[in-house]
């Protein structure tokens, strides 16, 4: 087996952290972007994971904000200097697909920390042979390390700005049936709602 060390795109304090997209909506295309000192990272991802991310942060800064006397200063609203509904920085050159997420939180800088990853690759032969020399009672955890990875460092400020802008842009798409909830596109919609149209 050969481990290739990960490639780690890292930005701590960036310039600018977004989620932001590229086409019409209904055919929109998620972007994570990241940049700082002139260096731009992009990675895309799902509308729902843009959507569970911003909602992730959102409680993690509302459970330090509970804590007594806000030891973090965690912001209930905006700052409007930290406001950014700028589009992404172009060209987007994507450097992997999100598979995997995971937020954490800092205690020390008082960062919100934010990784992404594309999705693990494992060998079908390696994990034949894993299954092969385990008990089949055991479940087989694996840890493989990520081929790329970005990793994002903000405070609280950006952070809760990052949650804004993300939600906004997430219920930006195309408008919902209000027959039966699901996306109406500009040239039609088959509605499945209870009236059958």
């Amino acid at each position: 087996m050969v481990f290739m060390p990960t490639t780690t795109y890292g930005f701590d304090w960036p310039d600018r952290f977004v989620v932001g997209t590229v086409g019409l909506p209904g055919d929109r295309t998620f972007y994570l972007q990241a940049r700082d000192r002139g260096a731009t990272v992009s990675v895309s991802l799902e509308k729902q994971q843009s959507a569970a991310l911003a909602e992730g942060i959102a409680e993690l800064l509302d459970r330090l904000r509970s804590q007594d006397g806000n030891p973090f200063n965690v912001p209930t609203e905006t700052d409007e200097l930290l406001v950014d509904d700028d589009p992404l920085d172009m060209p987007v050159d994507e450097e992997f697909r999100v598979g995997v997420l995971s937020l954490g939180w800092d205690p020390k800088t008082s960062q919100v920390v934010i990784e992404a990853a594309p999705p693990p690759e494992i060998d079908p032969e390696e994990l034949e042979e894993l299954q092969a020399s385990v008990d089949a009672d055991e479940p087989i955890e694996l840890e493989v390390e990520p081929e790329e990875l970005l990793s994002v460092r903000i405070p609280v400020g950006a952070a809760k700005a990052f949650v804004d802008r993300t939600l906004a842009i997430v219920n930006s798409g195309r408008p919902l049936c209000p027959r039966c909830g699901q996306p109406m596109d500009p040239d039609g919609h088959e509605c499945g709602g209870p009236d059958g149209f």
